[in-house]
C-alpha cells in the first residue's frame, strides 16, 4: 500500500484500523496476522472452525452478530473459553449506510449489551470488548466518529477473503492471501452458512501457510 493510498484511505475512514501491529510483543518479535471471523456465532459454523483453531493452536477474533449472541450463548461460551477475543458486528447485522444514524447507534449498544451479559453470565474474568467492525465495512462517517468517542476500536481488514462469494474459488481466496498478507495484516473470514464450505476448505490451508512464512497468528 502506498502512502498516497494509505493517507486517502485513512481520510475517508478516520478512526478505522485496517492493519494491527506489525510484530509480537514477545522477545523474538515475530510478524504478526490477525485472523478474523464475522457473523456468528452459530452452532453450524463456530465450534468447527474453533476447532481448526485448536488444532493448530492460535487465536483470532470473532465479532459477533448481537442476536446470534442470544440465540446461542453456548457457542459465544466456546469461544471466549478457547482463548479467542470477541467484537461488536451489531445486534441485527446493519449496513449503517442504510440506517438512521440513531437506529445504527442503538444496534450496536444492543449488541455491546449482549455481549457484557454474556461475559457476566459465564462468570468471565474481562467484562468488556471495545472492538467493533460494521457489517460489510459500511458505517457512515457519523457513526463512525460517534463509535470511537464511545471507546470502540472500529476494525477493517486488508485482506478480504470473500469467502461469502459463490464464485470466488478457494484456490483464489489462498491466492490472495499469498499475495498480499504482510505483518499486521487483518485476515476477514466469516463463520457463517454462507462461507461454510469455502472458509472451511481454506482456513487449516491459510494457517499452514502464515505459520511457515514464520507469522504468529493471534486475536486483536
Amino acid at each position: 500500500m502506498t502512502k498516497v493510498i494509505k493517507s486517502l484511505i485513512q481520510r475517508l475512514y478516520p478512526y478505522g484500523i485496517f492493519r494491527a501491529g506489525r510484530v509480537s510483543h514477545t522477545h523474538d518479535r515475530r510478524p504478526v496476522v490477525y485472523l478474523t471471523f464475522d457473523d456468528g456465532p452459530i452452532p453450524e459454523v463456530t465450534p468447527k472452525v474453533l476447532a481448526v483453531l485448536e488444532k493448530y493452536r492460535v487465536k483470532a477474533t470473532f465479532f459477533m452478530v448481537g442476536e446470534n449472541i442470544d440465540k446461542h450463548p453456548e457457542v459465544f461460551e466456546q469461544v471466549v473459553r478457547a482463548g479467542h477475543s470477541v467484537g461488536n458486528h451489531t445486534y441485527n447485522h446493519l449496513k449503517g449506510w442504510c440506517i438512521s444514524y440513531r437506529d445504527y447507534m442503538a444496534n450496536a449498544e444492543k449488541c455491546q449489551e449482549a455481549i457484557e451479559n454474556k461475559f457476566s453470565i459465564f462468570n468471565f474474568q474481562f467484562s468488556t470488548s471495545n472492538l467493533f467492525r460494521p457489517p460489510y465495512g459500511k458505517a457512515t462517517l457519523r457513526q463512525r466518529v460517534a463509535l470511537h468517542k464511545r471507546g470502540y476500536q472500529i476494525i477493517y481488514w486488508d485482506i478480504l477473503t470473500k469467502d461469502y462469494d459463490a464464485s470466488v474459488t478457494p484456490q483464489m481466496m489462498m491466492e490472495k492471501i499469498r499475495r498480499q498478507v504482510r505483518p499486521g495484516s487483518i485476515i476477514n473470514f466469516h463463520d457463517s452458512l454462507k462461507s461454510y464450505d469455502r472458509m472451511l476448505d481454506v482456513l487449516p490451508k491459510a494457517i499452514e501457510y502464515l505459520l511457515s512464512q514464520g507469522y504468529i497468528l493471534t486475536s486483536l
